[in-house]
């Protein structure tokens, strides 16, 4: 799913997921993850999409308040636009949402 007035596309998405996931860490990647699988969902609606689409989008996007190379705190502006976006939708997430992402997670983050 690609949406040009966001930034966001799935390429990217996965991209961001596999060069930093180790950096951004676990917390950071599990919200991203259910988000996307959440986002991925036909049963989702279109306003949670909208806001789901925005957080991914600063999540991939190389301009942030706060540069994501930044030692110690450089994924926290990132962590706390997805755990926003997780609270506006969480009405629409499902268990299977979080059950994929953490499948998806134990291939950066084994044990």
């Amino acid at each position: 799913m690609t949406d040009n007035n966001t930034g966001y596309s799935e390429a990217s998405f996965w991209e961001k997921i596999r060069q930093f996931a180790v950096t951004a860490g676990k917390e950071v990647i599990e919200k991203a993850l259910t988000l996307y699988y959440c986002l991925q969902d036909k049963d989702t609606p279109t306003s949670a999409k909208t806001v789901i689409l925005g957080a991914l989008a600063y999540f991939i996007s190389p301009i942030d308040a706060i540069p994501d190379l930044t030692p110690l705190i450089g994924y926290s502006d990132d962590l706390g636009a997805l755990a926003m976006a997780l609270a506006i939708v969480a009405s629409h997430l499902k268990k299977e949402h979080a059950k994929l992402a953490e499948q998806k997670l134990s291939q950066w983050f084994p044990g």
